[in-house]
């Protein structure tokens, strides 16, 4: 921890307890996405990801994929192009938001989907 996380700790004495229910939220709105987490990420690492998968998932929209179909729980999606990329057991957080962004890039070079 540093000198201003001290600082705010001591000025706020609930803040470890609301950045603790911050990265359960964030946390629990991956899972429901299919988002694997171990609970062992650190918080920024956790809204990073969850940044990604809003990205990648704003890419599917505008390419009109269907973000009920096209999800990792899905045993059939309509485009597997629209799917998220499933997280690699072992693999760190990191590595796998540079997948998710590549995985965006791509998709904003794959044919929109007819409507």
């Amino acid at each position: 921890m540093d000198k201003y996380e001290d600082l705010e700790r001591s000025l706020d004495p609930h803040r470890a307890e609301e950045q603790d229910a911050a990265v359960a939220e964030v946390a629990g709105r991956l899972r429901q996405r299919g988002i694997a987490v171990t609970g062992a990420e650190d918080s920024d690492d956790l809204a990073n990801l969850l940044a990604a998968v809003e990205r990648f998932e704003l890419a599917v929209e505008a390419h009109g994929g269907d973000l009920m179909v096209d999800d990792l729980r899905s045993s059939r999606p309509d485009d597997p192009h629209y799917v998220v990329p499933r997280r690699q057991h072992g693999e760190v957080i990191r590595a796998y938001i540079g997948r998710i962004d590549e995985a965006t890039a791509s998709l904003r070079r794959h044919p929109r989907r007819p409507d």
